[in-house]
């Protein structure tokens, strides 16, 4: 993800957030809680049409 497309939208950057949190998580269910969050958030940016595809990308 771009940092310009990052500082536009608040909801990308809480994504790439819980991405990198996830990852870091030592704990298994914390790091599924994470990205479950982040596929959610992921999703509400499809719907409303602002995915930008190339900036969030596939999982």
């Amino acid at each position: 993800m771009s940092v310009s497309g990052a500082s536009r939208d608040p909801m990308r950057q809480k994504v790439q957030e819980m991405e990198q949190a996830a990852e870091r998580a030592q704990d298994p269910q914390e790091r599924e809680r994470l990205m479950e969050k982040a596929r959610e958030l992921r999703e509400q940016l499809q719907r409303r049409g602002n995915a930008g595809g190339d900036d969030l990308g596939p999982m």
